[in-house]
């Protein structure tokens, strides 16, 4: 492989991680839980922002479409390939995709836009054009936003941990998961997906896709709040929007639009939600102003 220094000969997908999925990181529904995906991103993306010479200071997460396409489970061994897609004025956007190694299938898709602290040099510019790759991801849909959040319930309340900063000097990607996956539990026991109903019936929720956008950085000490609104109601889909704010001030520092559906435990697939819980989903709808 050429180094960023090097002539900017084609180089294509690039192996940015490889690894397993332990069993201290499966969730109630006992596959991969979606905080611990964005620990694997966040490697995958430091690794190809490093080949083409930037670090986690001149590139940092703007937004991320991430679309979850097959379960992976305790002990599954895993890889990421990774490349540049596209090229925009103030930033790249990385595409990855992760694979379950053992059975070698696509798992996940991810689009992953870092924002630039100042322009590229001519260098760094053909070391990018290097690992540019084509992509064949799901089209992501822009979906309409309420104006404001009236109607959302608080759904998360807590601290920013010194542990939990990454080497970007603000909170880690996983740590925003983690606390959108606790605003998640709340949100929809509201109308009754409870963690009783979910262990008596071997139920739960799984979710198929993230539309995740990042204002300015969580820092130690910061507190976190999470509202989060109901958007949509299927048969068995579900689609919310969590909004994160910094404590005191109420600064929107994120937000997700986290899409999913009820699942059957022992099925391994979705399944239609009860009636009486979808009456009273629907009747928690977040309408657009």
């Amino acid at each position: 492989m050429n180094s960023p220094a090097g002539p900017a000969a084609a180089v294509g997908w690039l192996e940015t991680y490889r690894g397993t999925v332990f069993r201290w990181e499966v969730d109630p529904n006992d596959h991969l839980t979606v905080a611990y995906y964005f620990t694997r991103i966040a490697d995958a993306g430091a690794r190809l922002l490093a080949v083409v010479g930037l670090t986690a200071a001149a590139a940092r997460t703007a937004d991320c479409f991430v679309r979850y396409q097959r379960e992976l489970r305790a002990g599954d061994i895993i890889h990421m390939e990774s490349g540049v897609i596209a090229v925009e004025l103030d930033a790249l956007v990385l595409g990855h995709k992760l694979l379950d190694s053992g059975a070698g299938v696509l798992c996940t898709t991810v689009e992953q836009r870092v924002r630039l602290a100042a322009p590229l040099t001519a260098e760094t510019r053909r070391a990018v054009e290097a690992v540019r790759v084509g992509w064949h991801g799901p089209a992501r849909e822009r979906r309409p936003t309420p104006d404001g959040i009236a109607g959302f319930r608080d759904s998360a309340r807590d601290m920013v941990k010194p542990a939990e900063v990454d080497v970007s000097g603000g909170a880690a990607l996983s740590h925003y998961i983690h606390r959108f996956s606790a605003a998640n539990g709340h949100a929809i026991a509201a109308f009754g997906m409870t963690p009783a109903y979910m262990r008596a019936e071997h139920r739960g929720f799984s979710t198929f896709e993230f539309q995740l956008e990042l204002g300015s950085p969580l820092r130690p000490g910061d507190g976190v709040r999470v509202r989060s609104g109901l958007r949509h109601v299927g048969n068995s889909s579900l689609r919310l929007l969590h909004v994160m704010t910094r404590e005191p001030g109420d600064e929107v520092v994120a937000t997700l639009e986290q899409s999913g559906v009820h699942f059957d435990q022992d099925a391994r697939r979705p399944a239609p939600l009860p009636e009486a819980l979808r009456a009273r989903a629907r009747a928690l709808l977040v309408k657009e102003a």
